[in-house]
């Protein structure tokens, strides 16, 4: 499995690429940083994410892209630029149809380290770890990035299991049709 972990920002948008399966070692097939001007207008930013993303998208072929989900901070700006970027990256996901999935930064910890606390330090030395590298991946976007496509790699398998049970139970109420009336259900009513 080739996964695409995008780390979205506006000023600095992590990217890496991670071939491999859950259970088996990692490899690392490239790693970076999209990077816009903070003094540029808004919309020339995210259009040059959008082409940044999109030249990775080309060269590295991905079968899934796997991007932070953006959460609440008490700096509403910063998660508007976050947000926007990330929508930048689920656009052009989807726009070739590769699946997009969403992962938490304390999944996204806890999956590389073991704990949803973990600090970026933390986060870059496992990653330079799993990944066998000879240093952790500067600026920690680009490590950031790298540790969600890890953890899409050994996630997808659990969450892929939990989405085919939940479709084959919501079949089998779809082929038993809706529930029977009960005499509770029809009590007071006269025929």
């Amino acid at each position: 499995m080739r996964v695409l972990g995008v780390d979205p920002g506006l000023t600095r948008c992590g990217v890496g690429v991670v071939d491999g399966v859950a259970g088996r070692p990692l490899t690392m097939v490239g790693v970076g940083v999209v990077r816009t001007p903070p003094d540029a207008e808004l919309s020339h930013r995210l259009l040059a994410v959008e082409q940044g993303l999109e030249q990775w998208l080309d060269e590295h072929q991905p079968e899934f892209v796997a991007v932070e989900r953006v959460f609440s901070q008490h700096n509403v700006s910063t998660v508007m630029g976050t947000a926007q970027a990330s929508a930048v990256a689920m656009l052009c996901a989807a726009r070739r149809g590769i699946p997009v999935a969403l992962h938490t930064p304390s999944e996204v910890k806890a999956a590389v380290t073991g704990t949803g606390r973990a600090d970026k330090a933390q986060v870059g030395a496992m990653v330079t770890r799993l990944l066998r590298l000879s240093a952790p991946p500067k600026p920690a976007d680009a490590a950031d990035a790298l540790a969600l496509a890890i953890c899409h790699i050994w996630r997808a398998p659990a969450q892929n299991r939990l989405q085919q049970a939940v479709d084959r139970h919501t079949a089998r109420k779809t082929v038993q049709g809706p529930a029977p009336r009960t005499a509770h259900a029809t009590k007071g009513r006269t025929a």
